[in-house]
């Protein structure tokens, strides 16, 4: 799957990689599906976030995450 919503940018928040441009981190989208256990909740909350987002969110942090242990 391509993660054409993961953006990196290193004019937008110190280059840390965001959804599409925004001002939402990938880090910041996993607190808020911590914090959120209701995904309609976080929806209402962050009306600019997206079901693709979440699902490329997390593709990349597992992809990421795998990399720290090789």
């Amino acid at each position: 799957m391509k993660l054409d919503r993961i953006t990196i940018n290193p004019a937008c928040m110190n280059g840390q990689p965001c959804i599409r441009n925004l001002r939402l981190t990938v880090r910041r989208v996993i607190e808020l599906l911590a914090t959120y256990s209701n995904r309609e909740e976080l929806y209402q909350e962050f009306p600019e976030l997206e079901d693709e987002d979440i699902q490329q969110v997390l593709i990349y942090a597992s992809t990421r995450e795998s990399h720290c242990y090789n």
